[in-house]
C-alpha cells in the first residue's frame, strides 16, 4: 500500500438502486468515502479513549455504535440492524439474526479525541467476547433499555466490568418507547447493580414525545427537531431553558441539579470543599466546568457512574454521549497497570483476540501498554517463549483495515504475521527486554521469581469459562477429516471458549461450547467459511462430579523401565468442600512439613498428578468440582523420575475418589422471562414440567417478569416452545447460576441413559 493521503481513509459509500419494489443499499469501498483520521499514527495519549459498548441483548448497542460512527464522519449512511447493513455486525450470521456475535473494533475521531471502540455481544453464549474486550479497555458505556432498566445480561457484563475495575458511563436508550421510565431505570441501577448513578441529563418529553434532554451541568436544553423519518439527527438545537414558557420543566431541572450538586459533594471531598469555601451562599452558582471535573474524578475512582439518556434509533442524544465519553472516561495513562512500569519505554502489549483472514492468515488484535509497535520487526511472545516476525500493522475499522507505519502506547492495533500468538499472550520487543523488565521487578521487590524471570512480567490473560454443552461433530466423508480438523483449529484460536477433544473410546471428535446458539454458529461458520457440510450429534449437557465422603489412602508404584527402577509411595486425603465457598473449584495443598521438604521439580510433578485427576471424575468421567486434596507424604527411591511420581499420585487419587463415592452435579440456569399477564400461566405450567423453581414474579409496566432457576438439560429448545406458548410475545435470557446435586432418581436415569440402557 502507498503511504499518503489516501491510505488514511477507508469506508462506505451508500447508493440507492431499485430492485423490484425494494430499495437496496449497495456498498463500495473507495478511498475517499470517509473522513480522514487526524494524526492516525500517534495521537497524544491523553486524547485517546479505549472504550467498549456493553449491554443486555437488544438494548441498542450496535445501533448506538452506528450513530457514533455516522456523527463522527466515519460513515456516510446510517446503518440499521434490521436491514443488516451495520458496520460492526459484518458477519453473515450477525446480519441474518440481527445480533452481535463477535466483538468488533472501530477507530474514529470525535472532536479532538481518538476513540477506539469495541462493540460487544449481549447474548450470554458469547460472554467471552465481552470478557476479553473489557480486559484491554479503559472505560465502558453500559447501554440500557429505558423501559426495562437492568436486565439479566446487564448484570453479567457489569460484574465483568467491575472485575477489571473499568469505569463506566450509563446510557438510558430507547427513551422514545411508551414504557420508558427514567426513575425506574435509575432505581434499578441502584438496587441491582449496587452502583451510584449520577444523573447528568433529564429527558424532555416522554414516549413518542421525547424530543431531547436538558444538560444539568450547563442548564442547556438540547432539542432534536426531526422533520421527517429520514432526518439523521446530525443537527440539534441548544439553548438555555426558557423560564417563562417552561416553568414545570425549569422546576424539575432546578431540583435535579440541586440533587446532583449535593450527591457529588457527598462523594468528592475536593468539590465539597470548593462549595463551602467559594459558593456557600449559593451552591447553584458553581461553574459547570468545576462540576464536570468533580464528576470525572468520581467516575475514574468508580465512586459514581454518569447517566445520560436518548434514543439512538431516533437519532437523539448520541452526540452528548460522545462528549461524555471524552469528558468522563479515562485516557490510557490514567489507568494504572503495575507490570507496565517495569518495561519503561520497551514494548509491552497484550494479544486479546485472533481472527482468521483467508488472504492474510491469522490477524491478532493487540493492546499496546508501553513502547512502540512497528511492522517488519521481530517481537517476543513471553507465554510461548518464541520470537515471531510481524509483517504488517493495521488500524481496525470493523471489517475494514488501514495500514500504518507504527503505533504507540495506549492504542489498539491489529497485526499480521504472528502465527503462534493466541488470546492472552504478552508481547515484548525481545527476550532481552522481557528479562530486563523482570530484573527491575525483582529489584523493586514487587514480584516473586519462583517460576523464572519471564513469567513474572506476563500480563494477566483472559479468563475462559468452562463449556456447558457438547456434541459430536463428523465430516461428510473421511477425506474431509483433515479439513475439519484445520477448521476447528482455526476457530479455537479465534474463540477460546470453544473446546475440541477426541473421545478416547469412540475416536469421535467432540465439540464443547457455551450454549445452543454458540454451537449452532460454529456449525454454520464451518459450512460457510470452510465449505464443509458437517453433521452434529445430539446436544448434551456438560455435567460435573463431586465426592460424598472424606477418605485417606496410600498407594505405591514400583516400575522398572530399562535398567532403571522407579519406586514411589504417596499418602493423601480427599474431602468434599462446599461449592459456593470454594467458588466451584478444586483445592490442593501439601502438609506444611512436606511443602518444605519436597524439591520444586517433585512438587510440580505431584501437582500435575492431582490436577489431571480433577479432569475426570470416578462416576461418569465428568470434571470434578468441590474437592479438596491434602498430600501428606511422598516417598521415593533415589533415581525415581518426576513422571513416575506424577503417575503414582494420579493412581492414588483415582483410588481415593472411588472410595469417597461419586455424585453428579448438574448446571442450573438463572432464567428471566418477560411475558404478558395473559400468557403467564402457560409459561409457569411449562416451567413446572422442566423441573424449574420460581424465585420471583415482578411487574414491569404491562408485563410480568418471571425469575426462575431451571436445570440446563431442560432448556434445550426453550426458545421455540416459548414462542409457541406466547405467540411470539415474550423474551427470555439464560445465565449459568450454579451446579446442584441431582436427586437419586434423576441421577439413575442419567446413568442408564449414558450407559445405553434407555
Amino acid at each position: 500500500m502507498i503511504w499518503g493521503r489516501y491510505i488514511l481513509t477507508a469506508g462506505l459509500r451508500c447508493c440507492r438502486c431499485r430492485v423490484s419494489s425494494h430499495v437496496k443499499r449497495c456498498y463500495s469501498f473507495l478511498p475517499d468515502d470517509v473522513k480522514s483520521l487526524r494524526a492516525v499514527v500517534n495521537p497524544d495519549i491523553s486524547k485517546i479513549r479505549n472504550i467498549g459498548i456493553m449491554a443486555h441483548i437488544d438494548a441498542g448497542k450496535t445501533t448506538t455504535t452506528e450513530r457514533m460512527l455516522y456523527y463522527s464522519g466515519y460513515t456516510r449512511a446510517l446503518g440499521d440492524v434490521d436491514d443488516g447493513d451495520t458496520v460492526t455486525d459484518f458477519m453473515a450470521q450477525e446480519r441474518e439474526r440481527g445480533i452481535t456475535i463477535q466483538s468488533a473494533a472501530v477507530t474514529f475521531d470525535w472532536k479532538s479525541y481518538r476513540i477506539n471502540l469495541i462493540d460487544t455481544p449481549g447474548h450470554v453464549d458469547f460472554t467471552l467476547e465481552v470478557e476479553r474486550a473489557l480486559r484491554v479497555l479503559d472505560g465502558a458505556v453500559a447501554v440500557f433499555d429505558a423501559s426495562a432498566g437492568v436486565e439479566a445480561q446487564t448484570l453479567t457484563v457489569w460484574r465483568q466490568a467491575e472485575k477489571h475495575h473499568v469505569p463506566c458511563v450509563c446510557f438510558l436508550n430507547k427513551m422514545d418507547k411508551p414504557g420508558a421510565n427514567l426513575n425506574f431505570s435509575i432505581e434499578s441501577i441502584k438496587q441491582k447493580l449496587k452502583a451510584n448513578p449520577v444523573l447528568l441529563q433529564i429527558p424532555v418529553g416522554t414516549g413518542k414525545n421525547f424530543s431531547g434532554v436538558v444538560d444539568l451541568l450547563t442548564n442547556q436544553k438540547l432539542i432534536w427537531k426531526l422533520r421527517s423519518s429520514g432526518d439523521d439527527g446530525r443537527m440539534f438545537e441548544s439553548k438555555p431553558l426558557d423560564q417563562s414558557h417552561e416553568p414545570e420543566l425549569l422546576q424539575e431541572v432546578n431540583e435535579a441539579r440541586a440533587a446532583l450538586i449535593e450527591q457529588v459533594a457527598d462523594l468528592d471531598d475536593e468539590f465539597a470543599e470548593l462549595l463551602l469555601t467559594n459558593f456557600s451562599d449559593n451552591f447553584d452558582a458553581v461553574p459547570a466546568i468545576k462540576l464536570q471535573e468533580a464528576v470525572r474524578r468520581l467516575t475514574l475512582a468508580r465512586k459514581g457512574v454518569p447517566v445520560l439518556c436518548g434514543s439512538s434509533l431516533r437519532n437523539k442524544g448520541v452526540q452528548p454521549l460522545l462528549d461524555a465519553i471524552t469528558a468522563y472516561l479515562p485516557a490510557p495513562n490514567e489507568r494504572h497497570h503495575d507490570l507496565v512500569r517495569w518495561y519503561k519505554d520497551d514494548l509491552c502489549a497484550l494479544a486479546f483476540k485472533v481472527v482468521h483472514d483467508k488472504q492474510r492468515g491469522p490477524l491478532v488484535f493487540v493492546r499496546i501498554y508501553s513502547g512502540t509497535l512497528k511492522p517488519q520487526t521481530a517481537v517476543h511472545n513471553i507465554n510461548r517463549n518464541s520470537t515471531e516476525r510481524m509483517s504488517r500493522l493495521l488500524v481496525p475499522f470493523a471489517d475494514q483495515l488501514v495500514e500504518i507505519p507504527s503505533m504507540t502506547a495506549g492504542n489498539i492495533a491489529l497485526t499480521v504475521g504472528l502465527k503462534q500468538t493466541i488470546t492472552g499472550d504478552t508481547i515484548a520487543s525481545s527476550k532481552a527486554s522481557a528479562a530486563a523488565a523482570a530484573r527491575r521487578a525483582h529489584n523493586d521487590g514487587g514480584l516473586g521469581k519462583k517460576r523464572g524471570e519471564d513469567v513474572s512480567v506476563v500480563l494477566s490473560g483472559v479468563e475462559v469459562p468452562d463449556p456447558v454443552f457438547f456434541c459430536t461433530i463428523e465430516p461428510p466423508t473421511m477425506a474431509k477429516q483433515a479439513d475439519l480438523e484445520n477448521a476447528l483449529t482455526c476457530l479455537q484460536r479465534e474463540d477460546p471458549s470453544l473446546k475440541v477433544r477426541v473421545d478416547p473410546d469412540s475416536g469421535q471428535t467432540i465439540l464443547c461450547g457455551m450454549g445452543e446458539l454458540h454451537i449452532e454458529i460454529i456449525h454454520d461458520r464451518i459450512r460457510r467459511e470452510y465449505g464443509i457440510e458437517t453433521h452434529l450429534g445430539p446436544l448434551q449437557v456438560a455435567y460435573r462430579e463431586t465426592i460424598l465422603h472424606e477418605v485417606s489412602t496410600t498407594d505405591t508404584l514400583d516400575r522398572t523401565v530399562g535398567e532403571r527402577r522407579h519406586v514411589a509411595t504417596v499418602e493423601l486425603a480427599v474431602r468434599p468442600v462446599d461449592i459456593f465457598s470454594s467458588g466451584g473449584s478444586c483445592e490442593f495443598a501439601f502438609t506444611e512439613e512436606l511443602g518444605v521438604q519436597l524439591a520444586a521439580e517433585m512438587k510440580e510433578a505431584v501437582e500435575n498428578g492431582v490436577h489431571s485427576s480433577y479432569l475426570q471424575g470416578p462416576l461418569l468421567g465428568y470434571p470434578l468440582l468441590g474437592v479438596s486434596t491434602l498430600i501428606r507424604s511422598v516417598n521415593m527411591e533415589p533415581g525415581t523420575s518426576p513422571a513416575m511420581v506424577s503417575a503414582c499420585v494420579s493412581r492414588c487419587m483415582l483410588k481415593a475418589l472411588r472410595l469417597a463415592g461419586g455424585q453428579v452435579l448438574e448446571p442450573v440456569m438463572s432464567l428471566e422471562v418477560t411475558v404478558g399477564e395473559e400468557h403467564l400461566s402457560s409459561v409457569l405450567g411449562d416451567l413446572a414440567q422442566r423441573r424449574g423453581t420460581v424465585r420471583d414474579i415482578q411487574s414491569r409496566h404491562d408485563n410480568k417478569v418471571l425469575l426462575a432457576a431451571v436445570p440446563l438439560a431442560e432448556t434445550m429448545g426453550y426458545s421455540t416452545v416459548l414462542r409457541t406458548l406466547t405467540s411470539g410475545n415474550a423474551t427470555f435470557s439464560l445465565e449459568l447460576d450454579t451446579y446442584e446435586t441431582m436427586n437419586p432418581q434423576d441421577q439413575n436415569t442419567l446413568l442408564k441413559k449414558l450407559s445405553g440402557l434407555l
